[in-house]
């Protein structure tokens, strides 16, 4: 949708965050403890179970929204979101705090929490507004491949690649790793023999031509 007015709404640009808690919740229905934590050595993608999947998938939302961008989105601090500290510092990598938050319920709770904070964002704000805003982004190593899935928004130099994100771009990346974790969801499904539920949409970094997408 590159040629959307920059009066439009955000919500027009990104249609697809308004179905993804949807999506994610209906992969991950009826799965027992023991398959939620189901890891192994085999593959890269199954050191993370699928609880550890979906908690990374909630805490990465109000990481970028809140933390990185709080100062140009929330500048009284009306995100609504009580707990920041524990996700800021949390002791569990890339994820909500383990002590806190192990339950799938609580998890979800949250997931569909920080989804609608994220919906907020872009029906309030322009389409002009997510593109004419950025901040400096961090150097990693998957920054490199992982830029080459945005058309636009991104800058990377360097490498490890460091760069500038802009809003639009910031909603691009959440989406697509919403996607990719959903994937892994499905892989470590397929590892269990669990039947699939969803279709995961065909984009994002998942798909970049360097991605490994070893199944089971």
């Amino acid at each position: 949708m590159t040629d959307i007015a920059e009066s439009s709404k955000g919500a027009e640009l990104f249609p697809e965050f308004k179905g993804l808690f949807k999506l994610i919740k209906l992969e991950v229905d009826g799965l027992s403890d023991r398959q939620l934590d189901y890891t192994s050595t085999r593959w890269t993608w199954s050191d993370w179970s699928i609880r550890n999947q979906l908690s990374h998938m909630a805490s990465l939302i109000p990481r970028w929204l809140v933390v990185r961008w709080g100062n140009e989105l929330f500048p009284q601090g009306n995100h609504g979101i009580r707990d920041l500290d524990s996700i800021t510092n949390s002791t569990s990598d890339r994820r909500l705090d383990d002590e806190i938050y192990w339950g799938k319920n609580k998890i979800l709770c949250l997931l569909n929490q920080y989804l609608v904070l994220a919906c907020d964002v872009l029906r309030e704000r322009s389409v002009g507004y997510l593109r004419s805003r950025s901040i400096n982004r961090d150097a990693t190593p998957q920054w490199k491949s992982m830029s080459r899935a945005h058309h636009t928004g991104i800058t990377a130099e360097g490498d490890p690649a460091s760069g500038t994100m802009t809003l639009e771009a910031t909603f691009r990346h959440i989406y697509f790793e919403e996607v990719t974790h959903l994937y892994n969801i499905q892989r470590l499904k397929k590892a269990q023999s669990l039947p699939l539920s969803v279709k995961v949409p065909e984009v994002g970094y998942w798909m970049l031509d360097d991605w490994d997408r070893s199944e089971p």
